[in-house]
């Protein structure tokens, strides 16, 4: 067992602190013991650097992606025993353990306990990327993708393969773009229906000719993106725009939205009952988490991750710590 957790101390450091040891538990709490966690690439290489929401903010924790097993439980407690495994989805960064209120149960709110039973049948190590798989399948939902939709996935990051596999588990044909082929060759294997290299920013020619799009899924945070949307007539009347990756700001082009009637999406999160609808896409087979894993490595290894995730973020995936080794 680890009482440790990690935290940012400077702009790309980060150190491990010493978590101490779980207090008593409250009448309607649960203590749960890390198993696994999963990097959010994305968010936590904002946080490391200090950029965008995070600029300037040290000491940080952070990581919404925990996996592990109920250790005791408050008197009040209904629904969760000692023993049950679980996916903890609550914005409180990498630690060994997690005490969580789990009073609110509101499925919709990504405000509540965000407790997840886990089947016994789950691969609980891979579960560990549940949180982006949940970010990605809240956002396709809110962006009421439906079958024969055109759906284009700007980028191919782990959100971005994730968004695919949703948009196309709800029955969309589904074209993914990036500049990295390894990562587009995962989202063929995922089951994109194209997938498209694109030269740095440049949004050619290829991508026009499979447009005009139902949906557009902003899986890669480019600054050009709303104007090369715009200028290339890319969204289909009454279309849907969704950003999901990180940005400082943005600027959308009046007529982009106005004469086409169309509107802009963001999910940065999850409720119960989109993790709910993530499993039994994973249980089907639908939804695929272990073609997206390029590293699991023992939490002890987690500076060296970090150095990556800083230093060479391409050669990272989906990234999950094993606590047990």
């Amino acid at each position: 067992m680890r009482d440790i957790g990690i935290e940012y101390v400077a702009p790309g450091k980060m150190q491990f602190y010493d978590l101490g040891s779980p207090p008593a538990l409250k009448s309607t709490e649960i203590l749960i013991r890390t198993s696994f966690s999963g990097i959010t690439n994305g968010t936590e290489r904002h946080s490391l650097m200090g950029e965008h929401g995070w600029k300037g903010v040290f000491p940080s924790r952070n990581g919404y992606q925990h996996v592990g097993k109920i250790e005791k439980v408050g008197e009040e407690v209904q629904g969760f025993k000692p023993g049950d495994w679980v996916f903890y989805g609550r914005y409180v960064g990498h630690r060994g353990w997690h005490i969580q209120d789990v009073a609110n149960a509101n499925p919709f709110m990504n405000d509540s306990h965000l407790c997840f039973l886990l089947p016994a049948t789950a691969n609980y190590k891979l579960c560990a990327l549940m949180g982006v798989a949940g970010v990605s399948v809240r956002g396709v939902r809110r962006c009421r993708i439906g079958p024969a939709q055109n759906v284009w996935v700007a980028g191919a990051g782990v959100i971005g393969q994730f968004a695919a596999q949703a948009a196309r588990a709800a029955g969309a044909r589904v074209i993914v773009s990036d500049i990295n082929p390894k990562r587009l060759a995962v989202a063929e294997d995922l089951g994109a229906h194209r997938t498209i290299q694109v030269e740095k920013t440049t949004y050619n020619s290829a991508i026009q000719a499979e447009g005009p799009f139902d949906c557009i899924i902003d899986a890669c945070g480019v600054n050009s993106l709303m104007l090369d949307i715009f200028e290339g007539n890319l969204l289909a009347h009454g279309g849907v725009i969704s950003c999901q990756a990180v940005r400082t700001n943005t600027t959308f082009y009046w007529g982009l939205l106005h004469s086409k009637e169309a509107s802009i999406e963001v999910s940065c999160h999850f409720g119960l009952d989109d993790l709910r609808v993530l499993m039994h896409f994973i249980t089907n087979g639908i939804i695929r988490i272990n073609p997206l894993i390029s590293h699991i490595e023992s939490i002890e290894n987690a500076p060296g991750i970090y150095e990556l995730l800083r230093d060479k973020p391409e050669e990272l995936l989906g990234v999950i710590f094993d606590w047990n080794r």
